[in-house]
């Protein structure tokens, strides 16, 4: 009995120029993080091109002589068509910086082979990772928004076909195929902004009743993609989260409430993953899932401790965040994945290494409960630093704000006589505020 036809993967190339400024230990690092893309879009990256120069060639991003080793490489791949080698074919080049229009088609041209930029692979990931209504918005606009300048330039190359006016006869509006299509693609996203827009009003509103009526504080979980948040999401509330080994798992904004319950009540949100060249169309179009981060009161920028270039990646996120002006909220930096490291010793002494060179930061695996409880306890200790004491009466009349003192404040005392309740609390002032008019106003 055979056994069924494994199917096919889609085989790639990475190309990459290394330019003067760029180390080793970088370029290297940048070739890794793009292998990994490809591995998340499917494809099996069977080989890499790379070449040292002080610019990118104009033409064709890389110089003649790789694109000629490039394009025999590719050659010596082909077979003849019917074969079962046909499956060793390359498909794809992947380059590893975002290309102009005209450097992407005279690159595809003379290799013989679909050019994907690093950009499109990004969005291509977004594209097919995006599950609400909210993230596939906001992955077409920015799709749309790198389109645009490519259709021009596609245009072009077809000669005078692509020149050709619209209407009978090449008489009607005046407007090339192009531009037509350029036209129709700024509608497109003109369209969904005003979606955006209308989603962003309600999501305000929402965000408002959940952080103003309920009365609850809110961190948020940032950091570069892959490096753990999703797991550290689930330890941290005990909810299912999708959890993947792949990057951008994870593009739509999930809330949860942090578990064990603490006062006051804390709900934890995850976000989007940044990247080293994140496109700046995403960055804007997921400003929304981003926003989770400007309005929190706490940030866990989460980073992978077991990655040799994590320095560069907590860079880059810190560089959003300032983008997105969350720069300024109060952070704790939680290096995961420690466990990654190969024995004891080892961790111990990467985590010293670490607490010396990043004061305050948490050192941990999302795996070991004594290392989310610790996590924990430093959240809870954060909101609670603010804190102030105080004493109301409640009559037995309005005994009803009973359970939201214990919902809401940490009651170190409750005494009772014949007319009510004391109560002995910590709480944020504000809450103070609010609950001591209450039972005023029932008194």
């Amino acid at each position: 009995m055979s056994n069924p036809e494994k199917p096919r993967i889609p085989r790639a190339l990475i190309v990459a120029v290394q330019l003067d400024s760029v180390s080793d230990v970088e370029f290297k690092s940048s070739l890794a993080e793009l292998t990994d893309l490809a591995k998340t879009l499917g494809l099996e990256v069977v080989g890499e091109f790379t070449q040292k120069r002080s610019s990118f060639d104009s033409t064709a991003y890389m110089g003649v002589g790789k694109r000629e080793e490039i394009r025999q490489f590719i050659q010596s791949q082909q077979v003849d068509s019917g074969t079962e080698s046909q499956a060793d074919s390359v498909e794809f080049i992947l380059v590893d910086h975002e290309i102009s229009p005209s450097q992407s088609l005279n690159l595809e041209n003379e290799v013989g082979c679909e050019v994907m930029d690093r950009t499109v692979v990004i969005l291509e990931i977004f594209h097919r990772n995006a599950s609400s209504h909210a993230a596939r918005v906001q992955v077409e606009i920015a799709r749309l928004s790198y389109m645009a300048p490519r259709l021009r330039e596609a245009a072009k190359r077809e000669g005078p076909s692509g020149r050709q006016r619209s209407g009978t006869g090449g008489r009607g509006t005046g407007q090339s195929r192009s531009q037509t299509d350029s036209q129709k693609v700024r509608d497109r996203i003109s369209e969904l902004q005003k979606e955006i827009d209308v989603m962003e009003a309600g999501r305000d509103t929402q965000q408002a009743r959940r952080l103003g009526q309920s009365r609850v504080s809110q961190v948020a979980l940032v950091g570069y993609t892959n490096a753990g948040k999703s797991t550290l999401m689930r330890a941290l509330t005990g909810k299912e989260i999708l959890v993947a080994n792949k990057l951008f798992a994870t593009l739509d904004t999930k809330v949860r409430t942090l578990q064990p319950a603490s006062v006051p009540k804390v709900l934890v949100s995850d976000t989007v993953g940044f990247i080293k060249n994140l496109p700046h169309g995403l960055v804007a179009s997921f400003k929304s899932t981003l926003d989770e981060a400007l309005s929190a009161s706490l940030l866990l920028h989460v980073i992978d401790a077991g990655d040799p270039g994590f320095e560069a990646q907590l860079e880059v996120t810190d560089k959003v965040l300032a983008e997105i002006g969350a720069d300024s909220v109060p952070r704790i930096r939680v290096f995961n994945k420690i466990d990654y490291l190969p024995d004891a010793a080892a961790q111990e002494e990467c985590t010293a290494e670490l607490q010396a060179k990043y004061p305050g930061c948490i050192v941990l695996s999302a795996r070991r409960k004594d290392d989310i409880t610790q996590l924990h306890q430093s959240i809870v200790q954060a909101f609670q630093k603010d804190l102030v004491e105080s004493e109301i009466f409640l009559p037995w009349s309005a005994q009803a704000l009973r359970g939201e003192i214990f919902s809401s404040c940490e009651v170190l005392e409750e005494r009772v006589d014949a007319e009510g309740a004391f109560f002995r609390f910590r709480a944020s002032a504000e809450m103070v505020a609010r609950l001591s008019k209450l039972a005023d106003d029932a008194c």
